[in-house]
């Protein structure tokens, strides 16, 4: 059985809020992978952005994921919202199979799975000579 934890963050919540992110006010991609029945999963809080919007791209054994979160026309008094671009890419974890990548956004969540070869890299020895 799991518990909840709270974490305290003390008088001035907005203190550390700011401690995880790069730059004031922007928020990073945040991240979490496993592997998975032989495939590597990647996850992505992507709260409040439509699907249209998020554009997830593979080069070169690097996964780059482009989010955008637009400002609507509104006469809002106060906002604490967040709007921009979010980009974050991630180098795939050796064996990851390009060709075979899935990618589905559910609930705030983007999920990218990609196959991961059972072979291994054949090892090379390599023989230590003594000069004469």
């Amino acid at each position: 059985m799991s518990t909840l934890t709270r974490r305290d963050k003390g008088i001035i919540p907005e203190i550390f809020e700011l401690l995880e992110t790069p730059f004031l006010g922007v928020r990073p991609l945040r991240l979490e992978g496993v592997v998975r029945d032989g495939r590597y999963v990647l996850r992505a809080e992507l709260p409040g952005i439509d699907p249209e919007d998020v554009e997830v791209t593979l080069t070169s054994g690097v996964l780059t994921i482009h989010a955008e979160r637009h400002r609507e026309d509104t006469d809002a008094v106060h906002t604490e919202f967040r709007y921009g671009s979010l980009t974050r890419s991630v180098t795939l974890p050796q064996g990851a199979q390009e060709t075979d990548a899935t990618a589905v956004y559910d609930k705030g969540i983007l999920e990218i799975t990609l196959k991961l070869s059972d072979t291994k890299e054949a090892e090379t020895r390599i023989p230590v000579t003594v000069p004469k």
